[in-house]
């Protein structure tokens, strides 16, 4: 089972990249277990936003509900426990949710984080377009400083799940020798990256250092 994780901040296009994301894959007749979002459920049933001494049972839960997915070529997570304790650093303060959050991040073959390219869209849940720069910062920052590698996927509607999908078959390729289009391919050829659909961090951080020297 290749495991993905879907990370951004909020009205990132996180759902509806997991669902364009199942719909495709299942197209080309893999398997897909996809995992909703947790918080959102917990959310639509309680009528409110969590407190903090709530953020830990939501991020245990989901990642309960990740353990027991059924088996697939393909798991795909919308959200993990680690953007639960990313919010509960930016909202309360609260670091404490990190480390075991981090610790089954590691278990993910691939973690996909929502470039901030989308506009806000208004709902109840959200805090507000002014957040998701502070969550989206706190999250790279965690990745990083776990040593967790990760993909950041930008643009709109199809092309998005089109650059997402890229990430994918380059796992499925290394992992299985098979891509993402559902055709097998050499474990030891080599993989080539197009620079509009790479968006790996570390190129983007080298982007715009030069950018701002420039």
């Amino acid at each position: 089972m290749i495991k993905i994780a879907l990370l951004g901040a909020e009205s990132t296009g996180k759902t509806q990249l997991a669902t364009a994301i199942t719909a495709t894959l299942r197209s080309q007749g893999h398997s897909v277990s996809p995992v909703s979002e947790t918080l959102r459920q917990w959310c639509d049933q309680a009528g409110r936003t969590p407190r903090a001494d709530e953020q830990q049972a939501i991020a245990q839960a989901h990642t309960e509900r990740i353990a027991q997915a059924p088996d697939a070529t393909y798991l795909l997570a919308d959200t993990t426990a680690l953007m639960t304790a990313v919010y509960s650093d930016v909202l309360f303060g609260d670091h404490s949710l990190y480390a075991a959050a981090l610790e089954q991040q590691r278990h993910f073959d691939l973690t996909l984080v929502m470039g901030l390219d989308l506009p806000w869209a208004a709902d109840p849940q959200r805090d507000g377009p002014h957040s998701r720069a502070p969550v989206d910062a706190a999250l790279r920052a965690a990745l990083a400083c776990a040593n967790l590698p990760y993909q950041v996927v930008y643009g709109k509607d199809s092309a998005r799940t089109r650059n997402a999908l890229h990430a994918i078959e380059k796992v499925a390729s290394h992992a299985y020798g098979i891509s993402a289009g559902g055709r097998f391919s050499s474990k030891n050829a080599a993989w080539t990256w197009n620079c509009e659909k790479c968006s790996d961090p570390e190129c983007e951080h080298r982007l715009f250092t030069a950018l701002l020297h420039h």
